[in-house]
């Protein structure tokens, strides 16, 4: 195992990473933007209006977008095992 193979795998874990997290993250991102505009335009200042539909929507999308996760994060750990097992084996 060499150095390369280190920062190689490095690299596509934060990759994997990633695209694991960003459904969620873009979600978050949007409702928390609406929330906004809409605290901005009406002047409610209220704490927990900006956290719960934040919490409900990301909720949400790890239901919808749960498979799909679990499936990038199992194909990535099978391709590191293997990865292992040839440097072993």
């Amino acid at each position: 195992m060499n150095s390369e193979f280190v920062v190689a795998l490095a690299g596509q874990a934060v990759y994997t990473v990633l695209k694991a997290s960003a459904p969620m993250l873009i979600i978050a991102l949007v409702v928390g933007l609406l929330v906004s505009v809409f605290q901005a335009t009406t002047q409610i200042q209220e704490q927990t209006l900006a956290f719960v539909p934040k919490i409900v929507a990301v909720f949400a999308a790890v239901l919808l977008f749960g498979p799909w996760i679990l499936t990038t994060l199992v194909d990535f750990t099978y391709n590191l095992f293997n990865n292992l097992y040839k440097y072993i084996g």
